[in-house]
């Protein structure tokens, strides 16, 4: 069973009583384990994209499956809970709460459906080698460190999957490499699959698919 389905989605913002068409008819699937990136410059529409994939946004048209789950329809509450649940997030921003530890920023997935595990979060800093920065809080840590840490949130439920929204953007190319396949290697012992959104080509060139997202349609590179 695919992990995501995207069926023809058109997201078209109204501004001025002007239309802007961003997405015109993406279809795209992801399955288990699955690496996918989607490539392009600033303002090309990825993180439109990624929103809808996410929930965050409603598509003009179109729909999102999570395996069989239309996502649309869903309330905003139930739609949260099942996005905590299947899915694992990361942005450019690693978005890490200043006032919790590395340890409580990795369980932060937890506290909505209630399932705090220590060990898990332990065992993810391990695998991120961040062990010893459990009870430090964000600003001790370096950028490639945070992000990190943020790249260990969005397994902590064990998502099936991962979206991630230019998650190397703001580190040095040797930082932004190393977390980059951390990423990919994680996910995939994890069984998770992963869509990449980013303009850096040179990142990604061992991912399953490669997709160009060019005037508002996926082209495969």
């Amino acid at each position: 069973m695919p992990v995501l389905r995207a069926v023809d989605l058109h997201r078209t913002f109204h501004n001025a009583g002007e239309a802007l068409c961003v997405l015109k008819g993406v279809t795209l699937t992801l399955k288990p384990a699955q690496v996918v990136a989607v490539l392009g410059p600033s303002g090309s529409g990825k993180s439109t994209l990624l929103h809808l994939l996410a929930g965050l946004d409603r598509p003009s048209s179109g729909e999102v499956y999570w395996e069989e789950q239309a996502v649309h329809g869903l309330s905003q509450d139930t739609l949260a809970a099942l996005r905590a649940e299947r899915v694992g997030l990361i942005f450019q921003q690693h978005y890490l709460l200043a006032d919790l530890s590395v340890r409580d920023n990795v369980m932060l997935p937890g506290r909505i459906n209630g399932r705090l595990n220590p060990e898990r979060a332990a065992l993810l800093l391990a695998q991120v080698n961040l062990q010893d920065r459990a009870h430090y809080l964000p600003e001790k840590l370096s950028g490639g460190e945070r992000q990190r840490v943020a790249v260990a949130r969005a397994l902590y439920n064990r998502p099936a999957l991962v979206l991630a929204d230019e998650p190397t953007g703001s580190l040095d190319r040797h930082n932004a490499r190393a977390v980059y396949q951390l990423l990919v290697a994680l996910a995939r012992h994890e069984g998770s699959a992963v869509l990449l959104v980013t303009h850096d080509e040179g990142l990604v060139g061992d991912v399953d698919e490669r997709y160009h997202l060019l005037d508002g349609q996926l082209v495969a590179a």
